[in-house]
């Protein structure tokens, strides 16, 4: 399987007739990095939500990692987001007072290994972003940046097939925001594939792709390079 994404015509309507999303077509093929770009309002989030699995579309069709989402009940669904998905979020939301290797291995909850089995592969990630030496320390022992590689660490603890990073650095301070996009560029480099949804044109335009976002449309897809994983050259899916 190529693609971890397919959204086909998803439309997302809220009450009163407000249509966040109209008629989106998106792929994200496997090891891809990418940017989801645009304004407060535009749809991104919303768009974030439905490829998270966290909502459900209006209309249209949407197959993460292969799975059809309508197919699937609440329950399944959450089991294909804890398998699948990995969340990085502006805000961190790590657990005060557990240590960074805790909260990490909060990530593999449902995986159904041994606690002991959880906390040797949280330290492992934990080496991975460069915070072997801190897997003790609780979050407010953490810098806001080591506290965002904390959090893509339990992201990736559970090696999902991808990784959705909402405005990763919006917290942090620009050098610690450049650290952070440099970890997502080298993870990537490993395997991974990314999908960073961001309103800063600035970090867009640092990443191989960028999806464009504007009125709930995708109004431009663009690519800077080839995706590594792709045979036949680059793929644009543009929707006006």
């Amino acid at each position: 399987m190529t693609n971890v994404v397919e959204l086909n015509q998803v439309t997302k309507e809220y009450p009163g007739g407000v249509a966040a999303l109209r008629g989106v077509d998106l792929r994200i093929e496997r090891k891809e990095l990418l940017a989801i770009v645009g304004p407060s309002g535009s749809g991104k989030s919303t768009l974030l939500h439905i490829v998270g699995t966290l909502d459900r579309p209006t209309a249209g069709t949407v197959a993460i990692a292969g799975h059809d989402i309508a197919a699937l009940s609440d329950r399944r669904l959450s089991a294909l987001r804890a398998r699948h998905i990995g969340f990085v979020f502006q805000s961190f939301h790590l657990v005060a007072g557990v240590s960074a290797r805790d909260n990490v291995a909060e990530g593999l909850l449902y995986s159904g290994l041994t606690r002991a089995e959880r906390r040797k592969r949280a330290a492992a990630a934990l080496e991975r972003v460069g915070l072997g030496d801190r897997m003790h320390h609780r979050p407010h022992e953490l810098s806001g940046g080591q506290r965002q590689r904390v959090a893509i660490a339990r992201a990736v603890v559970g090696e999902p097939d991808l990784l959705l990073a909402d405005e990763p650095t919006g917290a942090l301070d620009s050098a610690s925001g450049e650290a952070v996009m440099q970890l997502l560029h080298d993870l990537n480099a490993d395997g991974a594939t990314i999908a960073v949804i961001t309103h800063d044109s600035g970090i867009a335009d640092a990443l191989p792709r960028q999806v464009r976002i504007r009125d709930g449309r995708v109004v431009e897809d663009t690519h800077t390079r080839a995706p590594e994983s792709a045979e036949g050259g680059e793929q644009c899916h543009a929707t006006d």
